[in-house]
């Protein structure tokens, strides 16, 4: 173990933070299109040109109900992370857990991760009963609650994992471990992207291969029109969970394969369902999930460096190091706002890249109506708010509105 040289802890995170950002611009400047759209930018489709009063009333009374329930939800997890972590007595909660550090460290994920999901539990529940009452979820509450702990237990695990990782270079590497941790979580970033499909898929849904038929062959010519090699076509049962559509890609190289909820499969005709595919195809055509896992891993950098600077901070006015597991509260709390502060930036990034996704699937099946029935459908199926205040859209919105993905579809098909 080296010895304590703050002044140089501090040169190294200021470095590690400076090459993640630079890193992380260089990265988005080249990976992400940020003109997807030709012609300029698109101006939303007329609402009552695509839905009924009626339907476009419905929409957004209940999604101004989900948003409620969900931003009342983020304030109160936020508060209680704030609480725990960035005060003494919420700290000091955690000063007497048993075991070594790498023991510790999970057992305080574990109690910062179950106090917020027990204290945001009612808001949760609340708004599964309103998908519920609304036709868009189809599951009973003991499935919910699986789901639910299955969530929970997921995340302790992998964020037990980051933080065991970083507070071990922290403990090996006294000056030199914010370039060490930051390398690493951004590697189990990486890793992850290429876990997932295989590990945590398999925990949410059960996959059984698409039958042979015209919409498994349609599905497999339009990969190969594409350039994107398919091993399977697999149907997941996600009718059990919701009535929602969707697909996609997942998998690497000889393991990649096309998903389709089975709610595409029998709701959809293959026109619209082909849409939603080749959406997906793109994804993968241009590399987009490692794209979004480098960009991840370079973020990694950055934060770990920045999480440096403000725990050297906390140490000189006698607050823990990242050696000491009682500074797990606060890095989670620091992780918290820090995921808040950032989502216009990542979502930004994403919704560039599924606006290319939806030029190219425009492309790809060269059929505009069908474009535009799907996305009407998506639209219904869903609930989703025809028209979102723009700084929710800015905040929250991974993807384009539905209405501006129609007016895509609309330009597309007058070019």
């Amino acid at each position: 173990m080296t010895a304590e040289d703050p002044e140089a802890e501090r040169r190294v995170a200021l470095v590690t933070t400076l090459v993640g950002l630079v890193a992380f611009v260089a990265l988005a400047a080249w990976l992400v299109p940020w003109d997807p759209v030709p012609g300029g930018r698109l101006e939303p489709a007329d609402p009552l040109s695509v839905f009924t009063p009626e339907q476009v009333e419905r929409a957004e009374a209940f999604s101004r109900h989900a948003r409620t329930l969900s931003w009342s939800s983020l304030a109160v997890s936020l508060a209680v992370a704030c609480w725990l972590g960035l005060t003494r007595r919420g700290r000091a909660l955690f000063g007497r857990l048993p075991g070594p550090w790498w023991v510790q460290v999970p057992l305080a994920v574990a109690v910062v991760d179950l106090l917020r999901r027990l204290i945001t539990l009612p808001f949760a529940v609340l708004l599964w009963r309103a998908r519920v009452d609304e036709g868009l979820s189809t599951q009973d509450a003991a499935a919910f609650f699986s789901d639910l702990v299955k969530g929970e237990l997921l995340d302790i695990a992998v964020t037990s994992l980051g933080l065991l990782a970083v507070l071990a270079c922290a403990r090996r590497w006294r000056r030199a471990w914010p370039a060490i941790a930051g390398a690493g979580l951004g590697a189990l970033v990486l890793a992850g992207s290429f876990v997932y499909p295989v590990v945590v898929e398999p925990l949410f849904n059960e996959f059984e291969p698409l039958p042979d038929g015209p919409l498994r062959g349609a599905i497999m010519r339009l990969a190969d029109e594409e350039g994107v090699a398919v091993d399977d076509v697999l149907v997941a049962d996600a009718s059990r969970r919701t009535t929602t559509l969707n697909a996609y890609v997942s998998g690497f190289g000889g393991t990649r394969r096309v998903v389709v909820y089975d709610t595409l499969v029998d709701g959809l005709p293959q026109d619209q369902a082909l849409s939603v595919v080749a959406h997906e195809l793109a994804h993968a055509r241009h590399g987009d999930v490692v794209t979004g896992s480098l960009l991840g891993a370079s973020g990694a950098l950055v934060g770990v460096g920045l999480l440096a600077l403000v725990l050297g901070r906390v140490r000189r006015r006698g607050g823990p190091g990242l050696s000491d597991p009682a500074v797990v509260p606060l890095v989670l709390a620091l992780l918290a706002l820090a995921s808040l502060v950032t989502s216009p930036v990542s979502n930004t990034i994403s919704r560039q890249i599924e606006t290319r996704a939806d030029v190219d699937a425009l492309r790809a099946t060269d059929d505009p109506s069908a474009f535009i029935a799907m996305q009407t459908q998506l639209a219904l199926r869903s609930l989703s708010d025809p028209t979102p205040p723009a700084w929710s859209q800015l905040w929250f919105g991974s993807h384009p509105t539905g209405l501006t993905r129609i007016a895509l579809a609309q330009r597309l098909a007058n070019d």
